[in-house]
């Protein structure tokens, strides 16, 4: 009985860490620009830049490739040219910068680029009703891209 009650302490603690760790993340519509960009981390979780890569390639999600050529992801296909190259890019953009132009671009360039906010409830005209009120990419996500980014350098 025993082993049994030391186990549901364990998970019991497991959870209240989890549930710590999203209490951290900061909601889309209360990220602060600031003149230098997004100085906070949406989650106060380090970003993982393989999970990140992995946003970044992927059709469904980040879907970075349709604009953004990057040299790092030679073996996919159908690199964009509508955006600046990924190349070098963390050499060019400081870190707060980056994760500012991807939480919501449209808040330092204009509001006629073509980038989509990958976290921001501010996504356009003529949304799809199942997709109003959230997200395109989650607070984790946008820091993993963030991470794999910072690898970009010339």
């Amino acid at each position: 009985m025993a082993r049994r009650s030391n186990y549901l302490v364990v998970l019991a603690a497991a959870a209240a860490l989890s549930g710590n760790a999203f209490a951290s993340e900061i909601a889309p519509d209360a990220v602060e620009f600031a003149d230098d960009g997004v100085m906070t981390s949406l989650t106060g979780v380090a970003g993982d830049p393989a999970a990140g890569a992995e946003v970044f390639k992927n059709r469904r999600l980040g879907n970075c490739l349709a604009c953004h050529a990057n040299a790092d992801m030679a073996d996919q296909l159908f690199h964009g040219n509508v955006g600046p190259e990924m190349d070098g890019v963390a050499s060019r953009w400081e870190e707060p910068m980056l994760r500012a132009i991807l939480v919501n671009s449209k808040k330092i360039f204009t509001d006629e680029t073509v980038m989509p906010g990958f976290y921001s409830l501010e996504v356009g005209k003529n949304v799809r009703e199942s997709s109003v009120g959230k997200t395109i990419l989650t607070a984790q996500q946008v820091e993993d891209v963030l991470a794999y980014l910072g690898t970009l350098k010339e």
